[in-house]
């Protein structure tokens, strides 16, 4: 009761108590006086309100005298009560109750509100302060005012509720038992609830207190709506609480639920309401308040309810409509709701209770198949969880024949296969898996084979097209008598997928059957088909047997959707790319039609003028809203991956992630769309090309990794940190269309920017990588392009050989960088996964960063090249990695000693062989190591002869065998050369490490001497060095025709190079016969015969380098002998039949070779030459002698050693017209000059065609070859059998034809038929064998034309040939042809017998020139034709 100027009743008693001395001698009387007042004024409801804890009025005259508050209002109450002749707790108790409505009807809303305001929440603190008075002096009656407030006039505000049942005053159990009208009660509950949600987020001050007033009413909720048995007992006196609970907590779910069917239509404070709601399923809500059984018991009824709520989808309706109902795609209340439920279950017992449902309940399909969409996606061990849920639905079926197990099986495995390869298999690999093997759980019986079909079968009306196309591509196993069932099922598949509009025909080429994506159309396949030939085409310059297949069994596709989508218009490029050239194979193979290619022809033509008249338009940028959502989604995933309390949330975050990053991707062209999803990744190492948008949401990922790794790594070392960063990754891998963008910009950084990269930088790419090798399974193989035309294509590489490409080191700063990179790669890991077990940690672990630091910590640690002696295990501090200050060497030092990572190098898939160090070191730039020059040395001699020479070969050493190592070494060098990588920036390398080489001249020099050891054995008649040369020839695989050809003469001069960097006298071996020491040549005239050979240039003579190598090791050789000069006749004579090529290599560099070989051999010997070293020095001096003063030319031991002298002299000293004086000079009987002469002459025509930089000019070979011809025609010498392949009359030219090349002896049809001037009449009736050679020539002619690998094209631009030349092989054969059929009718019978082997040929490449041969080898034809030709 307030008085004068609203004060309180307290303030007036205390007033008045310090003004006057009071006038009641106690407190009794104050008491009595102070009833009588209220007697006249009393108002009981104002007098709870108004009566606080108590006070005191006595003054300085009373002995500190105390007037109790609760006591003064209880003798009120006393007194009113008396007077009304009730008891004074019921009157305590409808006061309070009537208070309570007053406050709560104080509220200016005009609707009822679940809290109340400032003022209400303080007057009604007062009112439960005086309750709580009154309870404990025992005159409060709990029971009525349960009851009295239920009669009020408008039900009670929730707020006020809860104060009642968190003071102690009443019980919301007590309180909801008083209230007659359970029903009433429910409906007032739930609204206030809903109403409280629905204020909390209105409100952000309200919150924090509609958080705990949840809280608290959810406990009561669940101890009495889900009592367990032991609770019974002691709860009683309830009977319609638990109803009520039980009531409610349904109703609000199903709030929540009808809710999630409708998420559009429904307002959004409304949703926020629910999800505010959903608090209730927080596990940390009821802590120890809640028996764990009950808990368990409510989340288990939830998860039932939701999975069995409103169950109107049928089956079919689930099979249509599944894909609609992913993770990102279904209802974030559900999604939220089934996350809170599943961390109370975990992913197993979750798994089970839904096994449970699907067995005996109808269902929600739609609550299934997303509840199992957010398992796969939120719970890692989700994914082997379903693999074993479905062989156990699998098995049931068929043990059963029960369809309903068959469908929940096939439901669930589509539908976690949505959810992408990150989680869970794609749904054709499970079907595979499944059905597609003689193991699968069909194979029992026909009965069980007959029974998956008519579920197959039935499944098929609704059936969208890319399951059908996985049953009919990748059918079930099926045993031969029992086909007719399979054949039943594709024939009514592909009449459903004809209803459907999508032909079985229409199906691309290299179709992805994984993806369950319905918009790739038949254009968009074809699409990605086009670019997967154009990538098989590339690597073998071959139609894809699948298109030529195509073309003829599905001519349809190919016609309607194939060509179309190869054949756009685009503004053709200048020089001919892949498409052009591979268009053009098709057309030469008729498999275009010319009007289609006419018509894209003319489309071309078009768009380049199109664009030439146009002005440049920038196309309007992609919407930048997706890209900043991304941000903002993974912004969000930060904060949750540094909160560990945060970590369950984060496999949703990462959900959305993965939706929007689809979205963003989803911008790019259609030909980004159809790259193939399985076939190798290309990446440009030289120059990685990332389209714009595409590097932007990479650069973005990988920035929030890096970001993450360091936030997290600053809270908790990575051993702590839990999946976040593996899930993170692995959902990149699972978007296919990325990696392409992601390992190009990887390469961009690691191996052009590496250096220049930050400590952070370093640490997050490394730990980034990984991951990556975490999800290598999610990625394909790499085709690395160097930049340049192979000539044979690098094999793909993996993942970890992909890094290993990108990981060089060569200079200075890449060491720097490489060490840097793998050792916080192996630290991370090793800090990461400690928990794994060895094996675990081996699979995971890349070889390549092992090898890689195996190869780097011993260069550049002298620590790390002793012995080590294994340290207790070394904690790698994470968080030191990162510190500026950090010595990198010190830190790999750390990890090289730790003792698990010395377990790990002794696994052989880690060990660093000897080929792979010699690998890694022949990359090596010596002039920008970081070792110097004294250094290297060092190293080298370590790792040589202390580490891999004695080290067994299980473990990548050599075992001591210096033989074996000079083998690694020489196939190592060459490997390096062929070797088309970065290193070398597009081009292989044709020079060896100059240490490495010293270290190989080393090991052979070691190896002759120990030859001389064993002269006699075995062991030392063995040449090793040109065994393993022939080995490697022999040892290739086989790859096309060109690229073989060209690797085989890229090898074979890199051998030439190795020989001549080796002691020259390794060339030669020296043993013992007797008592003589002899020199053996035989395995060098074998290699060159053979091999050397064929990448000599000039056709009949080795390059200057390996000639003189050769004399000079067989002069130095001969010092082994006893007569030197016999042993080095012996070998020279011995040339002359068994290598005559290196004779004739003497004779044309002899200018240069002669006083490099009289000088050493003076130093060696001081005596005159050997006989033979004698007689090649003086031919040399006859020729010149011949060629300047007019001197007769001697003839002196084989014919053909002079003439290659003569040869080789008229070219380089006589002027050009004086060859025909020098010529008429040798006397009538030259034959055995002028034969030789004209093959010289004819090698260089062929060598000024295939080798023009070597400088020999083609017309003035031609004129040296007919002017020789001439002489010989007027001598009337026979020469054809110089051209006859088989030499069937004669062997004389035979070491003519050993000493040329292959090409060149391929050639002589092109070198012959540049003769057709000097081919006269005569020529035809003296020579019987003449025709048979010329038309076995032109045979050869034909087929060099055919094969096209070896016949020589037109001069290079600007140098046009004339007509001599016959730079065009298609005017060369027509001059050939015409020659041909000129000079049969004129060749006597004679020349005919010769011809018949070669009819059959003739008549198959040439059917007119054949008939001709037939009709004029019958004689009477022969003079009818002649007559008529005579009339001409």
């Amino acid at each position: 009761m307030a008085g004068p100027g609203g004060r309180t009743w307290r303030d007036l008693l205390a007033g008045r108590a310090r003004k006057r001395k009071s006038a009641f001698g106690s407190g009794a009387e104050l008491q009595e006086a102070a009833l009588r007042l209220l007697d006249h004024h009393q108002n009981l409801n104002d007098l709870l309100l108004e009566v606080e804890d108590s006070f005191k009025p006595g003054g300085q005259g009373v002995e500190h005298q105390e007037v109790s508050s609760e006591s003064f209002i209880v003798s009120v109450l006393q007194e009113q009560a008396s007077r009304l002749g009730v008891l004074t707790a019921i009157l305590a108790a409808k006061n309070a109750v009537a208070n309570i409505e007053q406050i709560c009807q104080a509220s200016a809303s005009p609707s009822q509100v679940p809290l109340l305001n400032l003022d209400q929440r303080k007057r009604l603190s007062c009112l439960l302060q005086t309750v709580k008075d009154l309870l404990a002096n025992n005159v409060f009656c709990r029971s009525l005012f349960c009851q009295e407030m239920w009669k009020m006039k408008d039900p009670p505000v929730l707020e006020a509720v809860w104060h009642l049942h968190t003071g102690d005053i009443v019980g919301l159990g007590e309180l909801l038992e008083s209230n007659p009208a359970a029903p009433a009660v429910v409906e007032w509950l739930c609204s206030s609830l809903c109403g409280l949600c629905e204020r909390a987020e209105e409100s952000s001050g309200d919150v924090e207190l509609a958080g705990r007033v949840l809280s608290d009413l959810a406990i009561v909720l669940l101890q009495n709506g889900f009592q367990q048995t032991s609770e019974l007992g002691r709860k009683l006196e309830f009977k319609k609480v638990p109803y009520i609970c039980h009531a409610v907590l349904q109703r609000m779910l199903t709030w929540v639920l009808d809710a999630v069917g409708k998420e559009k239509q429904e307002d959004v404070s409304t949703l926020q309401a629910m999800r505010f709601w959903l608090n209730v399923f927080n596990v940390s809500v009821y802590k120890s308040a809640v028996h764990p059984d009950s808990l368990q018991q409510f989340f288990r009824h939830t998860l039932t309810e939701v999975l069995t709520y409103n169950p109107l989808l049928k089956v079919s309706d689930a099979i249509h409509m599944q894909k609609e109902w992913s993770f990102t795609r279904t209802c974030s209340l559900l999604t939220t709701l089934y996350r809170k439920l599943f961390v109370a279950f975990g992913a197993k017992e979750s798994i089970c209770q839904l096994q449970q449902v699907l067995e005996t309940h109808e269902v929600n399909w739609q609550h299934v198949l997303s509840c199992v969409s957010t398992l796969v996606v939120c719970q890692a061990e989700a994914e082997q969880l379903f693999k074993d849920l479905l062989s156990h639905l699998l098995i049931k079926a068929f043990e059963n024949y029960d369809m309903e197990n068959m469908i929940t099986a096939f439901l669930i495995a589509r539908q976690a296969a949505l959810e992408g390869p990150a989680v869970f298999m794609p749904y054709s690999e499970w079907f595979k898996a499944s059905f597609g093997n003689a193991g699968g759980h069909h194979r029992s019986s026909k009965k069980a084979l007959v029974f998956l079909f008519e579920f197959l079968s039935e499944l098929v009306p609704f059936e969208a097209a890319p399951y059908l196309k996985v049953h009919i591509m990748y059918p079930p196993f099926v045993p031969t008598k029992h086909r007719s069932v399979l054949l039943e099922y594709i024939t009514l598949a592909k009449t459903r997928l004809a209803d459907l509009k999508v032909a079985i025909e229409d199906m691309g080429l290299y179709e992805d059957l994984s993806s369950t994506d319905e918009s790739v159309q038949p254009q968009g396949q074809a699409l990605r088909d086009v670019e997967k030939a154009l990538q098989i085409f590339e690597n073998t310059r071959k139609i894809p047997t699948s298109v030529i297949e195509a073309s003829i069994f599905r001519r349809p596709y190919y016609t309607s959707w194939f060509l179309p989508a190869l054949l756009r218009p685009r503004v053709l490029p200048k020089t001919p790319d892949v498409r052009m050239a591979f268009i053009d194979s098709l057309k030469r193979a008729d498999k275009i039609p010319s009007n289609l290619y006419s018509t894209y022809m003319q489309a071309c033509r078009a768009m380049k003028e199109k664009i030439l008249q146009d002005e440049w338009k920038v196309e309007p940028s992609h919407s930048k809203e997706p890209v900043e959502q991304l941000k903002a989604d993974l912004a969000e995933l930060r904060m949750l991956i540094v909160d560990q309390a945060k970590h369950e949330d984060v496999p949703a975050q990462i959900a959305v992630i993965s939706d929007r990053l689809a979205s963003v991707l989803g911008h790019s062209s259609d030909e980004t769309k159809a790259a193939t999803l399985n076939s190798p990744i290309q990446v440009d190492i030289s120059a990685p090309r990332l389209e714009p948008c595409h590097q932007s949401v990479v650069d973005l990922l990988l920035t929030s990794f890096c970001q993450n790794l360091i936030a997290a790594s600053y809270f908790n070392p990575p051993d702590r940190q839990g999946p976040c960063l593996s899930l993170f990754v692995k959902m990149m891998c699972g978007h296919r269309n990325l990696l392409p963008a992601l390992l190009g910009r990887l390469c961009q950084l690691i191996y052009h920017q590496g250096p220049s990269l930050n400590e952070a930088h370093i640490l997050g790419l490394a730990a980034f990588v990984i991951h990556l090798s975490e999800s290598r399974a999610l990625i394909p193989e790499v085709e690395a392009n160097f930049g340049i035309s192979q000539p044979v294509p690098e094999k793909v590489l993996s993942v970890s050989e992909y890094w290993n490409r990108l990981l060089v080191c060569r200079t200075e700063e890449s060491f720097a960088f490489c060490l840097r990179f793998c050792t916080a790669a192996a630290s991370y890991l090793m800090c990461k996964f400690s928990s794994y077990s060895h094996e675990d940690l081996c699979a995971l672990l890349p070889p390549s960063l092992v090898k890689k630091l195996q190869y780097l910590v011993p260069r550049l640690c002298l620590e790390a090249r002793g012995i080590l002696c294994e340290e207790a295990k070394t904690d790698l501090i994470w968080s030191s990695l990162s510190c500026p200050s950090l010595n990198y060497r010190r830190a790999s030092l750390c990890l090289w000693k730790q003792a698990r990572f010395q377990e790990l190098l002794k696994e052989k898939a880690f060990q660093l062989s000897f080929r792979e160090w010699l690998l890694l070191e022949l990359e090596v730039h010596p002039e920008k190591d970081i070792l110097s020059a004294s250094e290297r040395q060092e190293f080298h001699y370590w790792a040589i002869y202390q580490w891999y020479l004695p080290a067994p070969s299980a473990s990548g050493g050599c075992d001591g065998d210096l033989e074996k190592a000079c083998g690694i070494i020489i196939n190592t060098i060459l490997d390096s050369s062929q070797r088309v990588d970065l290193g070398s920036y597009g081009q292989s390398k044709m020079s060896a490490n100059p240490d490495i080489l010293c270290k190989l001249q080393e090991m052979v020099l070691e190896l002759g001497c120990r030859r001389k050891l064993l002269s006699g054995s075995l062991d030392a008649q063995r040449h090793c060095l040109f065994e393993i040369l022939q080995e490697r020839l022999k040892g290739r695989e086989r790859g096309s025709a060109l690229g073989e050809q060209l690797w085989k003469q890229q090898e074979l001069l890199l051998h030439r190079r190795i020989l001549v960097g080796l002691p020259a006298s390794a060339l030669i071996m020296t043993v013992r016969k007797g008592k003589k020491t002899m020199l053996d040549c035989e395995d060098f005239f074998c290699f060159v015969n053979s091999e050397l050979k064929n990448v000599c240039s000039r056709g009949y003579a080795l390059s200057y380098d390996i000639t003189a190598h050769f004399f000079r090791g067989l002069l130095n050789a001969s010092l082994d002998c006893e007569e030197s000069a016999e042993g080095v006749n012996d070998v020279l004579t011995a040339c002359q039949t068994k290598c005559p090529i290196l004779l004739f290599s003497a004779a044309l560099w002899w200018p240069r070779l002669e006083p490099v070989l009289c000088s050493q051999w003076q130093r060696l010997f001081g005596a005159p030459l050997a006989e033979e070293l004698e007689r090649l020095k003086e031919r040399q001096s006859s020729a010149t002698s011949f060629l300047s003063s007019g001197a007769v030319f001697p003839l002196s031991g084989p014919p053909w050693i002079s003439a290659a002298f003569l040869h080789c002299t008229v070219q380089q000293q006589s002027p050009r017209g004086r060859e025909r004086n020098a010529l008429k000079r040798l006397g009538t009987d030259t034959e055995q000059l002028l034969v030789p002469l004209l093959f010289f002459s004819l090698m260089d025509l062929i060598s000024a065609k295939i080798a023009p930089k070597e400088g020999v000019d083609f017309q003035m070979s031609l004129e040296r070859s007919l002017e020789i011809l001439q002489c010989l025609e007027e001598r009337g010498t026979s020469w054809p059998l110089l051209f006859h392949s088989a030499e069937k009359d004669s062997r004389k030219y035979h070491v003519l034809r050993s000493a040329a090349s292959d090409r060149h002896v391929r050639l002589l049809p092109v070198a012959f038929y540049s003769l057709t001037p000097c081919f006269h009449q005569e020529l035809l009736g003296r020579e019987q064998t003449f025709l048979s050679v010329a038309l076995d020539l032109y045979l050869q002619l034909l087929r060099l034309f055919v094969e096209g690998n070896d016949l020589p094209q037109s001069d290079q631009a600007g140098q046009s040939p004339g007509p001599a030349e016959k730079g065009d092989p298609l005017e060369l054969i027509s001059t050939a042809r015409r020659f041909l059929l000129g000079a049969i009718p004129r060749c006597p019978a004679q020349s005919f017998a010769n011809i018949r082997p070669l009819l059959g040929a003739c008549e198959e490449l040439d059917a007119e020139l054949g008939a001709a041969l037939l009709h004029f080898s019958r004689p009477a034809a022969a003079m009818e034709l002649d007559e008529e030709l005579a009339l001409f």
